[in-house]
């Protein structure tokens, strides 16, 4: 329809295309922002001399499951603050 009335390509990108999208990148970006910390916790397992991943390998060694507690509660913790700004950003651009 858009083509009917003549729109530009950047039209067609920016009025329709763009905007039918944003509900299925917020979803997408849901999911990537826990996938995201695994693969951060992941590299500080094998490679880190600092972070929580590495928290966690070392509170293992050591039999310290307080260590190991604490680090993943932090990681739950953060990993909800970051979905609930992806949630409150949805709330913002529907709108």
């Amino acid at each position: 329809m858009a083509k009917t009335f003549h729109a530009s390509k950047l039209q067609i990108l920016t009025k329709i295309v763009i905007p039918a999208n944003i509900p299925t990148f917020l979803n997408s970006l849901k999911v990537n922002i826990g996938l995201s910390l695994v693969g951060v916790i992941s590299g500080e397992f094998l490679v880190s001399k600092a972070g929580l991943g590495y928290l966690i390998v070392y509170g293992g060694q050591v039999f310290q499951l307080d260590l190991v507690m604490t680090s993943v509660i932090i990681l739950s913790i953060v990993a909800a603050i970051m979905y609930q700004g992806v949630v409150l950003l949805g709330k913002i651009v529907n709108r």
